[in-house]
């Protein structure tokens, strides 16, 4: 399992390679949107091996409202670039 954290740890730095180096905002913003949802299934994964079910509900809420947001603030912005 402890391999399996390793593996999504470096399957989180091509997304944050991507905000780093593109200029355009909607494409930052997926790649945040990205972070978050791995991040969130990271958090899972550390629930199950910790057996902490607190741990996954946080996981479980990021997973689940976090990325509406973002992705509702990305859609704004890109509204607000085109007027």
């Amino acid at each position: 399992m402890t391999g399996i954290l390793i593996a999504m740890i470096l399957a989180l730095l091509i997304p944050i390679y991507e905000a780093w180096q593109d200029e355009d905002i909607w494409q930052k913003m997926l790649a945040f949107a990205s972070i978050a949802t791995k991040t969130s299934v990271m958090i899972l994964v550390v629930s199950v091996l910790r057996g902490d079910w607190m741990i996954g509900v946080v996981g479980v809420i990021i997973l689940s409202v976090g990325n509406a947001g973002l992705m509702l603030l990305a859609h704004v912005i890109r509204r607000m670039n085109e007027a």
